[in-house]
């Protein structure tokens, strides 16, 4: 099981942090367009989460899980994934030596301005993200609020996939197919 979860797990945090750099590379204003197509990035990425329980189940367990250990294994699947996502993310923010809160902040309130906002609201906007940029600053609030932005994708598609795969009829192998005809 462990084998699985780590190969399924791996192949999913790789592209999902392929993805976080491509989306980071290509969209410099990041945005609505940046959040599109890191949460594309992070479903395509964590499909593998229900390939490796349905490999689980066909290969491991002989075609027939239970709902709890498929979602055992999609979870852990995705657990891995977003640590991998999160490696990604402290990667990038020490090789920009920790400015994306300023470049963050600096963007919002342009986009802000540009929108006509009043001067009090975006004064507010500053003060409290003054706030949370220095809270952003310590690793591990930072780490757990980058970790919030896949885990709960990924637990959707484990409970999802766990939801489908239980029933060994839906997708079955091509053993069990052939010993069925």
């Amino acid at each position: 099981m462990t084998r699985i979860i780590g190969f399924y797990g791996s192949i999913a945090g790789i592209i999902v942090a392929i993805g976080m750099w491509a989306g980071i590379s290509f969209i410099p204003k990041g945005g609505s367009a940046g959040m599109a197509v890191g949460y594309l990035t992070m479903l395509v990425a964590l499909s593998f989460v229900f390939v490796g329980v349905k490999q689980y189940r066909d290969n491991v367990k002989g075609g027939i899980i239970r709902f709890w250990t498929a979602l055992g294994v999609g979870l852990s699947i995705a657990v891995v994934a977003s640590l991998f996502y999160v490696g990604a993310w402290e990667i990038y923010m020490y090789n920009t030596n920790y400015t994306y809160m300023d470049k963050y902040i600096s963007s919002s309130v342009d986009t802000m301005r540009a929108a006509g906002k009043p001067a009090s609201g975006i004064a507010n906007f500053q003060a409290e993200m003054v706030k949370f940029k220095a809270q952003y600053a310590h690793p591990l609030f930072r780490v757990l609020i980058t970790f919030t932005e896949i885990a709960p994708v990924g637990f959707l598609i484990a409970l999802i996939s766990a939801a489908l795969l239980r029933n060994a009829g839906f997708m079955p192998s091509r053993a069990q197919s052939r010993s069925v005809s």
